[in-house]
């Protein structure tokens, strides 16, 4: 598995392109919203000669799925999400102007649903679909075995744990699914989280303190 972060937006959210030795590619989380971000982008993947096969969201709050339009058009390939979070579509517009953004586009809707125990396939790997509601109602954690990693998205981060105050989170939720779906999992799994720098089950079970 090789695998390139992007920063993206005023959030400082990470976009995460993943590939193997065959070229195919997918792409978790894009949050390009400048256009020098949906550029660095593109010609990441152009120089590389990746095949993008799937556009992938962890969940759909707007620092993670502003460029979700743009790459669905580029690569004519469909959304996939949880369609829990399908409110965060419909209500994109709005979700922009509660953080002081400008709604720059149009939203992308979901074309093909993850479930829970959905397998994404793409080239030689596999990313297992796991569903940790707490932060947004739909929050899905990305799941490679076979490369000891995860995407986390915003349900788990170094030190910390998503925010459970947005509209159809709840903070009782996340700690249980985090403690019963991801703490269950090899401690050298790697966490590559929605914000910030990567860590792994093992450090966060000893270490985070919303868990000690």
């Amino acid at each position: 598995m090789k695998i390139k972060r992007f920063e993206f937006n005023a959030f400082s959210e990470n976009c995460y392109v993943v590939w193997d030795e065959t070229g195919d590619a997918v792409i978790i989380d894009p949050g390009c919203y400048y256009e020098e971000e949906r550029l660095a982008l593109t010609g990441f993947i152009t120089d590389l000669g990746l095949r993008v096969c799937h556009l992938l969201n962890t969940h759909l709050h707007l620092d993670h799925s502003f460029g979700n339009a743009f790459v669905a058009k580029t690569y004519n390939i469909v959304l996939e999400a949880n369609q829990a979070d399908e409110y965060w579509i419909e209500n994109a517009p709005k979700q922009s102007r509660m953080f002081g953004f400008q709604w720059n586009g149009q939203a992308q809707p979901i074309g093909k649903l993850l479930h829970d125990g959905d397998v994404v396939k793409f080239g030689n790997m596999q990313f297992e679909v796991i569903h940790v509601p707490g932060h947004s109602p739909g929050s899905i954690v990305f799941y490679c075995a076979a490369d000891h990693c995860m995407f986390s998205g915003d349900v788990l981060f170094q030190g910390s744990i998503g925010r459970a105050d947005l509209t159809g989170g709840n903070f009782d939720d996340l700690i249980d699914k985090i403690c019963s779906r991801l703490f269950v999992l090899p401690n050298d799994t790697i966490v590559y989280p929605g914000h910030g720098a990567p860590t792994t089950i093992g450090i966060e079970k000893a270490e985070n303190p919303f868990f000690r």
